[in-house]
């Protein structure tokens, strides 16, 4: 399974209740990166080969305009919820499209479903 970089609007508690499970999970604040450019973000990502996960659109849209093939990068568009439901919903989606994370893709998951697109972005 794939090891994910969660973005500083995430909990924190998040990225540990994933770690409790056995998922290799990090958030920007351990790695000194909380205020940090999205762009930096990504390439934190992509360095250490992990799936970024984030509420903010911009992602997709660096990727789109960039035309890049990595890293992949999880939307979660789900507002008023709890850690526990973040990290259900991001071990949902690793169980579910693994093997298209680790090719490349732009996932947006809600509570009703996943959809996914193979990068580069067109």
């Amino acid at each position: 399974m794939q090891a994910v970089l969660l973005d500083e609007g995430l909990p924190l508690r998040a990225a540990l209740w994933l770690r409790n499970l056995g998922i290799d999970a990090v958030h920007t604040r351990e790695l000194g990166l909380a205020s940090a450019p999205d762009v930096q973000i990504l390439a934190a990502a992509l360095a250490g080969r992990r799936i970024c996960v984030t509420l903010d659109h911009d992602f997709h849209a660096i990727l789109a305009e960039t035309g890049a093939t990595m890293p992949s990068v999880l939307l979660i568009r789900m507002e008023q919820t709890g850690y526990a439901e973040i990290g259900q919903l991001i071990l949902r989606v690793l169980r579910e499209v693994d093997s298209q994370l680790e090719k490349g893709a732009a996932v947006t998951a809600t509570r009703r479903g996943i959809r996914l697109r193979s990068l580069p972005l067109k």
